[in-house]
C-alpha cells in the first residue's frame, strides 16, 4: 500500500502535506521472493533486494538475475518501486564483474540502485544512466555539503549515516536539494555507520563487502597477561559481556519527528530477518504513518503499535543517535528479549470457499488450537482450529514443520497473510 492509498477504515491520505512535510515511503527488506511478497503485502511502498554479488548481504539469499527481473516486474505490478543493492568496496578484480552486472540490471529497470562506493557510482553513471543512484549509509554522509556534492554528482537519494540526530538530518533535508533516507527500526552495527572491520579480522570474511559474520554479537571476556586461560567477565553477569552488542532501533513513538525533519524515506533494517518479524514491522509502521498523515494534529502512539514490535525476537530498544541521548546507544549487555514473543506458524497460501486456509507450515499447530491472524489492516483476528488435514485431505491431529496443511477455521484471510499461535 503506498501512502497515497485507503486506509482500513476507508479514510484516503492526503497527497499533499505541508510544504516541509513530505509523505516519506516505507522502505523495506527483500531478502528473497517471499520476503518481497510480505513487505508489499503488508504496505512497504518500496523494497530493497539485491544480486547474488556485490551487496553487503550476501548471507541471505538474494536473487539471481532472472529473478531480479520477475521480483522488479513483481513490485511494479504492485504500485511499488524496488531497489537493488550494489553497495560493497570493491576491489580491482571486480570492477569488470560490476560492469556486467549493471549491464544486465540496465534492462532490468529497477527504481534506483543503491551505491557506496564512488568508484561504482561512477560505473552507474556510465552504464546505467537512466536508472537512479541511491548513496548507501556506508559512505557516512553527515553533512550537508557532502549530501549536496553527492547530488552535483548525480546521486538522488542518500541513505544518511546513522549517527545523525533529527536535527541534523533536517538541517540536510533543508539545505539540499538531495533526497533523504535514514533507518527507523532494526539491528545497528556497533562500528561507523557499519563500516566494521571485526568480520574481517577475526574470521577474514569483510562485512564492508557482504560477508560479516556479526562479531559484535559474540560473547566477550578478558584475559590477563600474566593468567592465561583464566577469562574474565568485564561486567558482573554470570552470561559474560557483550561488550560490542548494540540495542535494536525502534522509532515507532517519533514518527511525527522523523516526518518534520523532510525526510524522503523511512528504511527497515532485515534482509536476513523471516518473514513473520518483516510481516510485523512493516504493519506496524505502515499504520503509524498513515495514522499521522491523515490527522497529524490527533496523532498519538496506538499500544497496540508497541505491544506489536515488543512481542518479537530483539534486544533492548531504543532510539540510537536521533535524539541526542548517548545512553540510547550503551551495549545491550542482555543480548536477548526475555519474556513472551510472537509464535510464528506460517504462512496462508490459499484461501478455500469453505473458509479452509492452506498454510506453509513452519512450526508444529495441533486441532483446538487458538491461532492469530496478522492482516495488512486492523487489528489481528483469532480463532480455534477446528480440524487439520493433510496435503491429500487426509485428517491429521496436528500439521508438522516443512509441509502444506489445511486448516480448518471460520474467519476470513488472505493468501501472504501470517497466521501465529495466539496467548
Amino acid at each position: 500500500m503506498c501512502a497515497s492509498s485507503i486506509l482500513a477504515g476507508g479514510t484516503t491520505i492526503l497527497k499533499i502535506m505541508h510544504k516541509k512535510n513530505i509523505i516519506p515511503e516505507l522502505l523495506a527488506p527483500a531478502g528473497n521472493f517471499e520476503k518481497l511478497e510480505i513487505a508489499l503485502h503488508y504496505g512497504a511502498d518500496a523494497v530493497y533486494l539485491a544480486g547474488q554479488d556485490f551487496s553487503l548481504r550476501n548471507l541471505s539469499d538474494n536473487f539471481t538475475i532472472p529473478e531480479l527481473y520477475r521480483a522488479v516486474e513483481f513490485t511494479h505490478s504492485r504500485g511499488a518501486k524496488a531497489y537493488i543493492a550494489c553497495n560493497i568496496y570493491s576491489r580491482n578484480k571486480e570492477q569488470a564483474g560490476i560492469q556486467s552486472f549493471f549491464n544486465s540490471i540496465g534492462s532490468i529497470n529497477p527504481d534506483a540502485v543503491i551505491i557506496a562506493d564512488p568508484g561504482i557510482v561512477l560505473t552507474a553513471k556510465k552504464t546505467i544512466p537512466h536508472i537512479d543512484i541511491h548513496l548507501s549509509t556506508q559512505a557516512n554522509t553527515t553533512n550537508y555539503n557532502t549530501a549536496q556534492f553527492w547530488y552535483e554528482a548525480g546521486v538522488k537519494r542518500v541513505n544518511l549515516a546513522r549517527e545523525l540526530s533529527l536535527k541534523e538530518i533536517h538541517e540536510i533535508s533543508s539545505r539540499s536539494a538531495i533526497e533523504t533516507e535514514a533507518f527507523v527500526h532494526g539491528a545497528m552495527c556497533i562500528s561507523y555507520s557499519g563500516r566494521c572491520l571485526l568480520s574481517s579480522f577475526f574470521t577474514g570474511r569483510d562485512s564492508n563487502r557482504g560477508m560479516c559474520t556479526h562479531p559484535c554479537r559474540w560473547k566477550y571476556s578478558i584475559v590477563e597477561e600474566q593468567r592465561p586461560g583464566e577469562f574474565h567477565p568485564v561486567m558482573e553477569d554470570q552470561r559474560g559481556t557483550y561488550i560490542f552488542s548494540s540495542k535494536d532501533l525502534c522509532m515507532i513513538r517519533h514518527i511525527p519527528e522523523l516526518i518534520k525533519t523532510g525526510i524522503s524515506s523511512l528504511k527497515i533494517e532485515g534482509r536476513m530477518k523471516g518473514i513473520g518479524y518483516l510481516a510485523s514491522v512493516v504493519k506496524t509502521y505502515r499504520e503509524a504513518i498513515d495514522a499521522y498523515i491523515s490527522n497529524p494534529e490527533s496523532f498519538f502512539v496506538q499500544p497496540q503499535w508497541e505491544e506489536e514490535l515488543d512481542l518479537m525476537y530483539h534486544r533492548d530498544y531504543c532510539t540510537g543517535f536521533y535524539l541526542g541521548d548517548h545512553k540510547q546507544t550503551i551495549p545491550d549487555y542482555k543480548n536477548k528479549r526475555i519474556g513472551m514473543i510472537h509464535s510464528f506458524i506460517g504462512k496462508v497460501i490459499e484461501c478455500r470457499p469453505d473458509n479452509s486456509i492452506v498454510v506453509d507450515i513452519k512450526n508444529k499447530i495441533s486441532t483446538g488450537d487458538t491461532i492469530e491472524i496478522l492482516r495488512p489492516h486492523g487489528a489481528s483476528l483469532k480463532d480455534v482450529i477446528s480440524e487439520i488435514f493433510d496435503k491429500n485431505a487426509n485428517p491429521v491431529p496436528h500439521a508438522q514443520p516443512n509441509t502444506h496443511s489445511i486448516l480448518k477455521i471460520k474467519i476470513k484471510c488472505n493468501p501472504n497473510d501470517i497466521i501465529r499461535k495466539a496467548y
